[in-house]
C-alpha cells in the first residue's frame, strides 16, 4: 500500500470530495505569438478530478522507480526519445515561443545532455550519501551503529517556465532531477506551449514504457486552477517552479500553508548586476558594450540570467562604454517576446522606469512594430539608487525584456551603497582591468566579498547569459532569486528531491541493501570516516 507521511494513500482526502461544483473546464489554445492568433486547441484545462487522478496514478508507480537501474533506463531512453521527435518538437516550440530554430535546437542538445547526466548520477549512486559508523563503545559516550542514506521525498509537482519550453519545463531539468531522484512528476505545463509540453509528454511517456515502467511516472495538466490544485494535493511531496517573483510567490505560500507543508525549490526574479571597474572601461570599453549588447538581448532579453543593472565609471571610458553599447542596440532587430501580456508588461515597465527624474533613455525601449519591441537601455547616476528615496527601488527590481539600466558612478563608495539595496540573484559579475584581481587582496577582493552574499553565480570577465550544465554547477540565489539554497541545473539538482534517513543498531537483514557491510550495490560511500570507492564489478 503506498503511503504518504504514514498515511494510506486510499484514505487521503481527495481534492474532488471537497469540492461541490466542478466549472466546464476551458479549451487550451496553442497560439503563434508572432501574429496573436491561435493556432490550435491542444486540450481542456485540467479539472481537479483531473490533477487527483494524475497525482493518484503518479503515486501507484512511485514504487517502480525504486529501482535505479529502471529509471537509469528511463532517463536515457528519454533522451533518445525527445532527439526522435526534435524536428517536429522544434518547429512547435518555434511556433509558440518564436525564439528561432537555431536556438531551440541548441536548447534541445541541452535537455537531452541533462537527461544522460542525470542518468549517469542515478547510476553512480554517490547522490544517496551513504555513510555508515560502525558501532564504538570505546568513546564517550558510546557510539551506536549508524547508518545514513537519501530516499525519494515522492511525487513531484514541477511548474514549467515560459522561457525555455524544453531545458525548464516538461522533460527540463526539474523533471529530470526528480526522477533520477526516485520521484513521479507530475507537470503543469505553460501557457505559452502547450503543444511543444504535449509532444514532450508523449516522448518522455514513451520512454517510460521502453524502460518497462508505468507512463505514470510523468503526466502533464494544464490550466491556473490546476496548478493551484496540484501545490495543494496531499500526496505531492515537494515542487519546483521557475517563473515570476508574483506567482512563485504565491505557490511557495501555498505550499507552507498545507497541513503538512512541503519543500517548494522555486527561481523568481533576478537583476544579475554587473559592476565594470574603472581600469576595466579604460582598458577595453568597446569590447565591454558590445559584450553586454549581446547577454542583455539574447533569446529578446527573456533570459534568467540577462544583465539588468550595470555599475559603470563615469568620465571617458565609461563614456565609449555607453557609446559602444548604444551602438549596438541601435542596429539590433525587433524581437518578438513569449506573449502579449509580457510584451504589454515589459513597455510598461521601461515607461515607469523612464519616467524617474535623472533617468534617461539614450537608446529607447519598448513597443516595436508588427507585435515586436525594441531593445534599449536606461542610465541613472549610482548615487540614485542608494539615496534617491523607494521610488528608484523600481531600478531595483528586474524588468523582463531587451533593457538594462546603467548606473554611472564617481567613485566605487557609491556601487557599495547601491549594492546594499539590491535583493539576491542568480549571478553577479565583476569586469577587471588586467592588473586588477593578482592578488588576494585590493579592490577586486573587495568587490566580489560585497556580490558574495547577493548572488549564487560569481562571474570575473564574462556574461551571466548561458548556464553550464555541468556537476559543479549552482542556478541558484538569495530570495527572490530563488526560494531555497539549493540548485534547478547540475548534479546536486537531485538532492532537492531526497531526505536523509538513519537506522541504528539495525540487524543487516532489516537494512535496505544499500545500508549493508559488503555493499552489493557498489555504491560510493563513507565508512568509519574514510571514504570509499566501490569495487569494480
Amino acid at each position: 500500500m503506498q503511503t504518504m507521511f504514514g498515511i494510506p494513500a486510499e484514505s487521503v482526502e481527495s481534492p474532488v470530495e471537497r469540492q461541490e461544483e466542478q466549472a466546464v473546464p476551458a479549451p487550451v489554445w496553442s497560439v503563434d505569438p508572432r501574429t496573436g492568433q491561435q493556432r490550435e486547441q491542444v486540450g481542456l484545462e485540467a479539472t481537479a478530478a483531473d490533477v487527483d487522478a494524475a497525482v493518484r496514478a503518479a503515486e501507484a508507480a512511485r514504487e517502480q522507480l525504486a529501482d535505479r537501474a529502471a529509471r537509469t533506463a528511463l532517463l536515457r531512453a528519454a533522451a533518445a526519445q525527445l532527439e526522435a521527435a526534435g524536428e517536429e518538437i522544434v518547429r512547435t516550440a518555434d511556433a509558440e515561443t518564436a525564439l528561432g530554430e537555431a536556438r531551440l535546437r541548441g536548447e534541445l542538445a541541452r535537455t537531452t545532455g541533462q537527461l544522460r547526466a542525470f542518468a549517469d548520477e542515478a547510476e553512480d549512486g554517490g547522490h544517496l550519501g551513504v555513510i555508515i559508523d560502525h558501532a564504538d563503545p570505546s568513546l564517550t559516550p558510546p557510539r551506536p551503529d549508524l547508518r545514513r542514506y537519501r530516499i525519494p521525498l515522492g511525487v513531484v509537482a514541477v511548474y514549467a517556465a515560459s522561457n525555455f519550453p524544453l531545458a525548464f519545463s516538461v522533460p527540463g531539468g526539474d523533471t529530470a532531477s526528480a526522477l533520477a531522484a526516485g520521484c513521479p512528476v507530475v507537470v503543469k505545463a505553460h501557457p505559452d506551449h502547450p503543444a511543444t509540453s504535449e509532444l514532450c509528454a508523449a516522448a518522455l511517456r514513451r520512454a517510460a514504457a521502453e524502460a518497462g515502467l508505468d507512463a505514470n511516472v510523468v503526466s502533464v495538466v494544464h490550466g491556473f486552477e490546476a496548478g493551484v490544485e496540484l501545490v495543494q494535493h496531499p500526496l505531492v511531496a515537494a515542487a519546483g517552479f521557475t517563473g515570476s517573483v508574483r506567482g512563485g510567490r504565491a505557490l511557495f505560500d501555498a505550499a507552507a500553508a498545507r497541513p503538512v507543508p512541503i519543500p517548494f525549490h522555486g527561481e523568481l526574479g533576478s537583476l544579475n548586476p554587473v559592476v565594470v571597474t574603472r581600469a576595466a572601461a579604460e582598458e577595453r570599453a568597446e569590447s565591454i558594450g558590445a559584450g553586454l549588447a549581446g547577454s542583455m538581448t539574447l533569446g529578446t532579453g527573456q533570459f534568467c540570467t540577462k544583465p539588468g543593472l550595470v555599475f559603470t565609471p563615469a568620465g571617458a571610458a565609461g563614456d565609449r562604454l555607453v557609446k559602444s553599447l548604444a551602438e549596438r542596440l541601435a542596429q539590433a532587430p525587433e524581437g518578438i517576446m513569449l506573449d502579449a501580456r509580457m510584451r504589454e508588461a515589459f513597455a510598461d515597465g521601461v515607461a515607469s522606469r523612464s519616467r524617474l527624474a535623472e533617468v534617461q533613455a539614450p537608446v529607447a525601449a519598448g513597443r516595436g512594430g508588427n507585435g515586436g519591441v525594441t531593445a534599449g537601455f536606461l542610465t541613472v547616476p549610482a548615487g540614485r539608487l542608494a539615496d534617491g528615496g523607494e521610488e528608484y527601488a523600481l531600478l531595483l527590481e528586474e524588468c523582463f525584456g531587451p533593457v538594462t539600466v546603467i548606473a554611472r558612478y564617481q567613485e566605487p563608495a557609491e556601487v557599495s551603497a547601491a549594492l546594499q539595496r539590491l535583493g539576491g540573484s542568480l549571478t553577479a559579475t565583476v569586469h577587471l582591468g588586467d592588473g586588477e584581481g593578482r592578488e588576494s587582496g585590493g579592490e577586486a577582493a573587495r568587490l566580489l566579498a560585497e556580490l558574495r552574499p547577493r548572488a549564487g553565480r560569481l562571474l570575473v570577465n564574462g556574461w551571466p547569459t548561458g548556464v553550464a550544465v555541468a556537476p559543479a554547477q549552482h542556478h541558484g540565489g538569495p530570495y527572490p532569486a530563488t526560494t531555497t539554497t539549493s540548485t534547478s541545473v547540475g548534479a546536486t539538482a537531485i538532492e532537492r528531491w531526497l531526505r536523509p534517513v538513519v537506522y541504528q543498531d539495525t540487524p543487516e537483514a532489516l537494512l535496505p541493501p544499500e545500508l549493508h557491510d559488503d555493499n552489493p550495490l557498489r555504491l560510493p560511500r563513507r565508512v568509519d570516516g574514510r571514504r570509499e570507492e566501490p569495487a569494480a564489478g
